[in-house]
């Protein structure tokens, strides 16, 4: 029945998410989510919002979430766009800021999501080489015809850009747009959006689903100059005025605000990630150095399909993507210590 679809159904190519088991007793390091709950008060705001309110539709202009993250990063309430999880902003920002026809500029390992949305868009691409080290060489990303959107950290290799790098593609770009998809920044040394107020060409995007244990509540947001968020909206308003509801909005206010359970659960990983590094070191394991909640990792001796598949079979979930240049990696997310010192035990005895 494939006749009856449209053109852009047809040329489609769905991103495909980390694999999701129904199974019980999962230790889940597949999909780089956060180890430990939301904050108490996520819970509680949104205990409250449960009630006869639910029947009204949620404010479309979300003025009080955008508020508080808009006063959080030190910017004003028109620097702040809301959507439904980080990939639809970058749905949506893509549609609002690149050319059909325009070639835009992205790594040749990076979130997948991106090939997807520009040829759903029809919007051409050339896959920027990283360097053999899996760094970015700063320099090809100059001068694009069509915009730059890269992640800083970059995903899946873990591996951080320093701002003054990111600074040097934003001010080579001044006609283009250029978007830093920051989902795993919490676990970096610092966020571009300190650049938003001096360039009008740098949209920085982030999501509330990593440091902040909300990815069941679908929460992204964007920070840029008042001009580049309007944009946004406009591209939202043409699809759904309402894109996130009233639970996630609580949800998402009181996780912004609850600055200090944010800095214990972060620190908590970054604790735990610099431990299962030497870990995996010591068992033979090359690890790239991470700046996210998860480590980029590859074994000498054995291929990385193999340890996926035998980890697997023993409950133990994490990412292989199988693809040219990363088909010898494995990613895996940064659990609880004691998930971690199972994982480390359970990967000890397969390469071992």
């Amino acid at each position: 029945m494939t006749n009856l679809w449209s053109s852009m159904a047809q040329r489609a190519e769905p991103y495909i998410p980390g694999e999701q088991l129904n199974k019980e007793n999962i230790i889940k390091l597949n999909t780089n989510e956060n180890p430990y709950p939301p904050s108490p008060k996520v819970i509680e705001a949104i205990s409250k919002e449960v009630g006869k309110d639910l029947r009204l539709y949620p404010s479309p202009t979300m003025e009080d979430l955008r508020c508080s993250i808009a006063r959080y990063y030190g910017l004003e309430t028109e620097n702040v766009f809301i959507g439904n999880g980080s990939d639809e902003v970058l749905a949506f920002s893509f549609m609002a800021f690149f050319e059909p026809g325009k070639q835009i500029l992205f790594p040749n390992i990076t979130y997948s999501f991106y090939p997807v949305y520009a040829k759903l868009f029809h919007i051409p691409y050339k896959e920027v080489p990283l360097n053999s080290d899996f760094t970015v060489n700063v320099e090809n990303f100059f001068h694009s015809d069509g915009g730059v959107i890269f992640p800083n950290p970059n995903a899946p290799t873990s591996i951080y850009l320093p701002l003054e790098y990111v600074e040097k593609i934003v001010q080579n770009n001044r006609e283009k747009v250029v978007i830093i998809d920051e989902a795993y920044i919490d676990f970096a040394p610092e966020s571009a959006v300190k650049l938003v107020n001096q360039y009008d060409n740098l949209l920085v995007i982030q999501t509330m689903s990593k440091s902040r244990a909300l990815a069941g509540l679908r929460v992204g947001f964007a920070l840029g100059n008042e001009q580049l968020i309007q944009a946004l909206i406009r591209m939202k308003d043409s699809f759904n005025s309402y894109p996130i509801d009233r639970l996630a909005m609580a949800g998402a206010k009181a996780a912004i605000e609850d600055q200090a359970y944010f800095k214990e659960t972060t620190e908590k990983i970054l604790t735990t990630r610099t431990w299962v590094t030497k870990q995996l070191e010591a068992l033979g394991f090359k690890v790239l150095p991470s700046s996210t909640n998860f480590v980029f990792a590859s074994h000498p001796e054995m291929a990385a399909e193999k340890i996926y598949e035998e980890l697997r079979e023993k409950d133990i979930l994490i990412r292989y993507f199988g693809k040219e240049r990363i088909d010898n990696f494995v990613r895996i997310t940064i659990g609880t210590r004691k998930e971690m010192e199972q994982f480390i035990e359970t990967v000890g005895e397969i390469v071992g």
